[in-house]
């Protein structure tokens, strides 16, 4: 690893991504079981759910500004991290709709921002220098799956009542790690390469959000729906929770190994690649996931239609948004590709799914993954174009 992280900002870095996606793995599959217990109905858990993604496409452009305009990402992280952790004591006391939805609208807000500012951290801690970051971001994959694999014996022991205690103790293992991580000041006289707007006007930087709009869009096939297939065409839960887990073990192992990979293969063909491989995987999903081998395959596929596309993506974003627009580049991808493309991904899925079934949903969800390649294909060469002006 560099010396900077040598210094001790690995263990910080690891250790922030271990908390946050672990209570992530907590919060996530558990939140709507607890709502339920309240008393509240189907639609009232999916509009309080649906905060989530809202806040994921107001709060990071908001703390993304805040942060790089006063150049203290560090103590906004700190800030955000703390004011989360307070506003989510509010899931201990109410019954009511109205309250919930005010404790989602609020804690969310806070929460929206530790992934943008994090990531902007780590990669200005970098300098350039990729190399590490598979290694560090794969704690996050670790820390959701050892939380789902802790917290179902617990919550089966304790009950659902137990969950805002395991998420509460993991949002504050997030503010302690967010207290150890430092500044790395920008470089003397950095300046961005462009102001924002000129930034967003750029058709390379529009057709790669677009990309990374449609990718995501594409996942909600699986986030939102998976579990509901697969328990349709008849798995037990125990198997539908080791399809998961294999999903993410995929994950962990390609961020490990994965500086290697961008160093033979190059990001522009681990991008397009990752795309192609998701119309793949969705496809092998949609027509092929009564048989269990089929099933495996596509989900050890995580590895590349989630992880090599992040990566890539964090990778080509920084070619526009560095130095004093880092967490503002965070931010917009943030909310571009897993606020808005997550929700109105969702949204539109939902409607087929209702409409024609669920191998509807897969189909579309591979031809979103076909459409965001050609808009990444487009970007990568308008970038190529620019360059030889």
């Amino acid at each position: 690893m560099t010396p900077a992280f040598r210094s001790g900002q690995t263990f910080s870095f690891a250790l922030f991504f271990f908390a946050y996606y672990g209570y992530v793995g907590v919060f996530s599959p558990y939140a709507s079981l607890y709502f339920a217990e309240k008393g509240l109905t189907v639609t009232q858990v999916g509009v309080l759910l649906s905060l989530m993604q809202a806040m994921r496409v107001v709060g990071p452009n908001l703390w993304g500004w805040v942060a790089d305009h006063h150049r203290q990402r560090a103590l906004v992280l700190r800030l955000t991290a703390f004011a989360a952790a307070a506003s989510f004591i509010g899931f201990f006391f109410g019954h009511t709709f109205v309250h919930f939805f005010l404790v989602m609208a609020v804690f969310n807000l806070f929460v929206s921002a530790q992934t943008p500012l994090s990531e902007a951290l780590m990669l200005a801690e970098m300098r350039g220098d990729f190399t590490p970051y598979g290694r560090l971001r794969l704690w996050g994959s670790v820390g959701f799956i050892v939380s789902v694999a802790a917290a179902g014996p617990l919550l089966d022991r304790y009950g659902v009542e137990a969950m805002p205690w395991i998420a509460m103790t993991l949002l504050l293992l997030v503010c302690i790690s967010s207290m150890r991580m430092r500044e790395t000041p920008h470089e003397d006289g950095a300046k961005p390469k462009a102001s924002l707007p000129d930034l967003l006007r750029r058709r390379e930087v529009i057709a790669f959000f677009a990309s990374t709009f449609l990718m995501i869009a594409a996942h909600a096939s699986l986030y939102v729906f998976l579990s509901l297939y697969l328990a349709q065409i008849g798995y037990s839960n125990t198997v539908i929770g080791l399809m998961w887990s294999v999903g993410v073990v995929a994950e962990i192992v390609f961020f490990f190994y994965q500086a290697p990979l961008f160093r033979r293969f190059g990001v522009k063909s681990l991008m397009l690649a990752s795309l192609a491989v998701a119309a793949a995987r969705f496809l092998l999903i949609g027509f092929g996931a009564q048989s269990l081998v089929l099933l495996l395959a596509a989900q050890t596929l995580h590895a590349v239609t989630f992880g090599v596309h992040h990566s890539a993506s964090i990778i080509t974003l920084q070619r526009w948004f560095s130095g004093p627009l880092q967490a503002r580049g965070q931010a917009l991808f943030t909310s571009i590709s897993y606020g808005l493309g997550g929700s109105l991904g969702g949204l539109m899925l939902s409607g087929l799914w209702d409409t024609f079934g669920a191998r509807a949903v897969y189909l579309a969800a591979a031809l979103l993954s076909l459409a965001g390649a050609l808009a990444a294909a487009l970007s990568y060469r308008w970038q190529n174009d620019e360059e030889k002006k």
